[in-house]
């Protein structure tokens, strides 16, 4: 079985559109809208150029649904395993949370926990590697890499169940 082949078409001032037909004939497209937001779009059997489904998917209902797709899928905000026993995951600053407007070095994260902010996403934006003097914001998503034990802790922390 050969594999699947995906089409990107830039679309100017909105983003990209990802084509996929499937092993069984489907037309399935996705999106990617410049904001980060998706838009998923599934074609007619009888018509593969009428769109019989379309759904919009903000970044953060994006990420989680791809974190669904992927093979070794085990929670909700897991990135990735490697085989030295880290993850990165992804953990939201609510805009409840005693952080937000607080600076990152003030959680003790790393100190008291071992894991990493690698980045944080604030909407459409990625800010690789924040300093401790990075001033958090609700609705940020922090990239935590560590031991399990380690990213956990992190998310206690930052006040997640």
């Amino acid at each position: 079985m050969s594999a699947p082949r995906l089409r990107a078409t830039p679309l100017p001032g909105i983003g990209v559109q990802y084509d996929l037909v499937t092993r069984e004939h489907r037309h399935l497209s996705v999106v990617a809208h410049r904001d980060g937001a998706r838009t998923v779009s599934l074609y007619r059997a009888d018509d593969p150029d009428s769109c019989a489904q379309s759904l919009r998917l903000t970044g953060a209902e994006a990420g989680s649904l791809i974190d669904a797709l992927m093979p070794s899928h085990h929670s909700a905000s897991l990135l990735h395993t490697t085989d030295l026993g880290l993850v990165a995951e992804r953990i939201e600053v609510a805009a409840t949370s005693r952080w937000n407007g607080r600076v990152l070095g003030e959680t003790r994260m790393r100190t008291d926990t071992g894991a990493s902010v690698v980045a944080v996403l604030r909407r459409a934006e990625a800010i690789p590697s924040p300093a401790p003097d990075f001033r958090l914001v609700g609705g940020d998503t922090l990239i935590v890499v560590g031991t399990r034990e380690g990213v956990d802790a992190a998310a206690a922390i930052l006040g997640r169940e």
